[in-house]
């Protein structure tokens, strides 16, 4: 089974803002995604591009600062297809940045900060990167190595750089960006995304969703996910304002909700988690929202029928440039099936093949195979993983072209629509983060107490997944798991960090030597590996906490050391937990706050802190 949409429309209508085309050697080639943000300067200059809670620049300054960045690195010594760094937080300065490293015919990779040191040291030296752009309140995070940094808050040589931007022409095949994702070898992999696969994407984005100058767009996802990418350069090449809500209200599904509605965003993309928590809210009829795209996880609910928006779930791997299929979700009222993922997008194919890559029957399932304009070159510097996850599109009748192998399961609809069904290995999406086990694995074995592990992710049922390690422990060992917490909060992103940790005298096989995952014991029937004994609350909002969160789990007592999903907590209690801790502290609690520090402990140490904070404001204000 093969489905594709060379030519269909998705949602909406053509945008004739970028309905311009080059046309060369008989290939119809659009414009780069630079080019055509460049000539919405000339056309707009005094319009709001992007606004952030650290500034804003409307076209003509974000146009000037880029051009003066991009001339500074070609002067430098950047070309194509080099790797420049970007590691700074969201804001109207990260998105110039990545800009001008484009104009600079440059690749931008984004580093998010507060990322594990290791980590990012692993991807600088992976990538070979020419520099790395940041300020100098950041510079703290990046370890010693061969890259130029390069402070944008004390470089005074970039403003002295002509505002005019040298002559670049840059190529279809030239990479744009590249992103890394959790690699199943235990290390990172770099994803190498082509301009084709860039400006296909905002080509499709800006006709389906019939984006105009007037829309104002969010700016919610992290800076190395690459929905980023998807919610930044449509918008700009159109001449929209993009806006950017600060780190405590994107966490928040209330307060972003609350701020989608104040700041009048018509078009916005959020995490499925998130998504699926604000359709529960309440939505008045002045809202501006048009359209809420959805994705990054498997959706699980469908919008209500007087919602004033379009619900649109999206679904595609890295690999292939942020989007692979689209659909608009259809209102339901609980009883409807799961949502699809939708219909290939334009210059888009999706293949169901068998394990012998042969197409399966319309309503079979099989894996999932992605061709067309958005497949990436490759993964930087893995020749024999990007041989074997790109292979040979037998279906184009192009040498050239390439389907990207998915490892998801799927199966093509009656109606044409595709419905995702899981993975064929183990990997696992944790709050909308790709998660490959064994790079947990591989860190976790590296503590010394540890003689062999397994980690899986564990779905409870409502749409929510945590991951579990399994732990053999070295002859005469001892370890707590706030010890290997510890551990591996120095090698990997909170969002990596198993919920569980279990005690096992060995791990489970089948014949063939690998670990029987089906034979893993659930956690509540295991042992786990325990922080202390069971200690009862000694803080007074320890205290005051610990009889909201019993009767919300249905649970008789609460630990310090107790971990909410571990009990039985997912996001949807969590929302109702944030809001009574709301009730009873008067501090805003945010749902990334509650995953990263699930415990009694860490939720009361959180909320502290957050009361010192308020009541820091006040005294100044009083001053």
């Amino acid at each position: 089974m093969a489905a594709t949409s060379d030519t269909k429309v998705p949602v909406g209508h053509p945008n004739p803002v970028v309905a311009s085309e080059l046309v060369k050697d008989g290939e119809t080639l659009v414009p780069s995604v630079p080019a055509l943000i460049s000539l919405q300067a000339i056309a707009t200059p005094e319009t709001l591009a992007i606004s952030g809670p650290t500034g804003q620049l409307n076209y003509a300054e974000l146009e000037r600062k880029s051009n003066q960045l991009a001339n500074y690195l070609r002067s430098s010594g950047v070309g194509a297809n080099q790797i420049v760094a970007i590691l700074l937080e969201r804001s109207p300065e990260s998105i110039m940045a990545a800009l001008a490293v484009m104009k600079s015919g440059a690749a931008y990779l984004p580093i998010q900060p507060g990322a594990p040191a290791g980590r990012v040291a692993f991807m600088l030296r992976d990538a070979a990167v020419a520099m790395v752009l940041t300020r100098s309140s950041l510079v703290r995070e990046l370890l010693g190595g061969p890259w130029r940094l390069i402070e944008l808050d004390r470089d005074a040589a970039i403003a002295v750089e002509s505002e005019r931007l040298q002559e670049n022409e840059v190529l279809p095949q030239d990479l744009a960006y590249v992103i890394y994702t959790s690699g199943s070898t235990g290390e990172p992999k770099g994803v190498e995304v082509m301009h084709r696969g860039l400006s296909n994407l905002v080509q499709w984005h800006c006709r389906a969703f019939s984006l105009q100058p007037q829309d104002r767009a969010s700016h919610v996802a992290a800076l190395g996910f690459d929905a980023a990418v998807w919610e930044v350069w449509p918008y700009l090449t159109v001449g929209a304002s993009i806006h950017i809500p600060s780190e405590r209200v994107r966490q928040n599904p209330e307060c972003l909700h609350n701020w989608f509605i104040d700041t009048k965003i018509t078009i916005g993309f959020v995490p499925t988690p998130i998504a699926e928590n604000m359709l529960l809210l309440d939505w008045p009829a002045r809202a501006s929202l048009r359209i809420l795209l959805t994705g990054a996880d498997t959706l699980h609910r469908r919008p209500q029928a007087d919602l004033p928006f379009q619900l649109v779930n999206n679904y595609g791997p890295t690999e292939c440039t942020v989007v692979a299929t689209s659909g608009v979700v259809t209102p339901g009222n609980g009883t409807l099936k799961t949502p699809s993922i939708g219909r290939p997008i334009d210059n888009t194919q999706i293949h169901i093949l068998d394990d012998q890559m042969r197409p399966v029957p319309v309503g079979s399932a099989g894996e999932i195979y992605i061709g067309g304009a958005g497949v990436a070159r490759g993964y930087r510097n893995q020749p024999d993983l990007t041989r074997s996850k790109f292979v040979p599109d037998l279906f184009s009748g192009k040498d050239e072209a390439r389907l990207y192998r998915t490892g998801d399961i799927g199966r093509q609809l009656p109606d044409g629509e595709i419905e995702f069904l899981g993975r064929i290995d183990e990997q696992v999406k944790i709050r909308g983060y790709r998660v490959e086990p064994n790079e947990i694995v591989n860190a976790l074995d590296r503590h010394p107490a540890i003689q062999s592990s397994v980690v899986v992710g564990r779905s409870h049922g409502n749409g929510e997944a945590t991951l579990v390690a399994y732990v053999v422990l070295s002859h005469g060992s001892e370890v707590k798991a706030g010890d290997l917490v510890r551990h591996l909060r120095t090698r990997l992103p909170d969002y990596m960090i198993p919920s569980a940790f279990v005690n096992l005298s060995v791990l489970p096989l089948v014949p063939n030597g690998k670990v029987d995952r089906n034979a893993l014991p659930s956690p509540a029937n295991a042992e786990l590996i325990p922080d202390d004994e069971f200690e009862a609350p000694t803080t007074l909002i320890e205290q005051r906490l610990a009889p909201i969160i019993a009767p919300l789990l249905r649970v008789e007592r609460v630990g310090r050391d107790d971990n909410f999903f571990l009990l039985g907590g997912h996001s949807l209690l969590g929302t109702q937990l944030i809001t009574r801790i709301r009730q009873v502290f008067g501090v805003e609690l945010t749902l990334l706050s509650l995953f990263d520090h699930p415990t009694l402990s860490g939720m009361a140490f959180e909320i502290e802190k957050l009361i010192l904070e308020k009541l820091s404001v006040s005294s100044q204000a009083a001053d």
